[in-house]
């Protein structure tokens, strides 16, 4: 029988056998919440993680599902198509082992078991609801690297499409992180624009989204006593959101964003005042022409900047600390974690949050 070259298929997958062989495994971590659709895939690397592709689309899952209770048509078909081009990333990186999961959106809609058995179906892709304290914990896991060992706590929030949630973290020296608390709000960029729009919003409709969180902090508050610990200087806090890390980028004038220059970012609380009070008097069109904002991010930054102007009221933060990161990251360093091959922080499990 005459020798045939083997096709290019197979070629190309010895290739990446070989790659993967020689430079170790990736894993990819997919978030699927209300406004976003993102993925990240990463190589365990020394101390920390080495990105080898990252995708994020913003698809607005949960649009009108505050009205609805149901995932639009639109939506899904969206959706849909960023998770294609997600699973397309994946097989040519011959992902070792990936985790995908779906937030407020997926939690709230009633056709939920629906569009999860259709993204299956059309992208090879599985995705698990997950409970906002299993969202909380994650966003923890995947911040620990930011956190200051020398504060004993540590007050982390994520302003999200449709929920925000705020977590209380206890660590001794970096270590035996302890998830004591955490709360998820049932307002998010999303819920919030949909309910006041995108224009600059009014005093009087500002307080009330303000007074409507404060009513669900000041009992987290009261329970921890987390406005004297603060005013000890005992807490750092972390804020991790689309709305938070472009105001990084605006703090910093940037003209593009650079998650390298963001994410870890220390902003004084005057700054933070002075950054919430300036884009939020700006006209949507204002907004987009901010290199950091652009079209796509325009429209939902007045309400961000209103969830976090609640939070700022409630606690007196000092300085803020900004995260580029959160659930996937956390993703990434479980799944490392459990196959023995992760970074130096999976490898200590003392430094993964537990939960009290």
């Amino acid at each position: 029988m005459p020798w045939k070259p083997p096709d290019r298929r197979a070629r190309e997958h010895a290739r990446r056998r070989r790659l993967r062989e020689q430079h170790g495994p990736v894993y990819a971590a997919l978030d699927l919440g209300t406004n976003n659709c993102r993925m990240l895939a990463a190589r365990p690397e020394g101390a920390g993680l080495r990105v080898v592709d990252s995708f994020s689309r913003i698809v607005r899952l949960g649009e009108g599902i505050s009205t609805s209770g149901k995932l639009d048509a639109a939506a899904i078909e969206r959706t849909i198509g960023a998770l294609k081009i997600c699973a397309g990333k994946m097989r040519r990186l011959c992902v070792r082992r990936s985790r995908g999961v779906a937030t407020e959106a997926c939690r709230r809609a009633d056709n939920v078991a629906l569009f999860l058995d259709r993204v299956e179906r059309e992208t090879g892709l599985c995705f698990e609801p997950i409970t906002p304290r299993e969202e909380a914990r994650l966003t923890v896991v995947g911040c620990a690297p930011l956190i200051d060992p020398d504060r004993p706590r540590v007050l982390v929030f994520d302003i999200g499409g449709g929920s925000t949630e705020v977590m209380w973290v206890e660590h001794q020296y970096g270590t035996n992180l302890r998830l004591r608390d955490a709360i998820s709000l049932p307002l998010g960029v999303m819920t919030v624009a949909e309910r006041y729009g995108c224009e600059v919003i009014p005093p009087l409709q500002y307080a009330e989204i303000a007074e409507e969180i404060d009513a669900e902090l000041v009992r987290f508050d009261h329970r921890h006593g987390i406005a004297e610990e603060i005013a000890s200087d005992h807490v750092q806090v972390i804020g991790t959101s689309g709305t938070v890390t472009t105001l990084g980028g605006i703090h910093l004038g940037l003209r593009r964003y650079n998650r390298s220059r963001v994410d870890g970012l220390v902003v004084p609380f005057p700054s933070i005042r002075e950054l919430i009070d300036r884009v939020s008097r700006l006209s949507v069109d204002e907004r987009a022409a901010i290199p950091c904002v652009g079209r796509q991010r325009a429209d939902l930054m007045v309400a961000g900047c209103a969830i976090l102007e609640a939070i700022c009221r409630r606690w007196r933060l000092g300085r803020l600390r900004v995260a580029d990161r959160g659930i996937r990251e956390g993703l990434l360093l479980e799944m490392m974690t459990a196959d023995g091959v992760g970074p130096g922080l999976a490898k200590d499990r003392a430094a993964l949050p537990v939960l009290a």
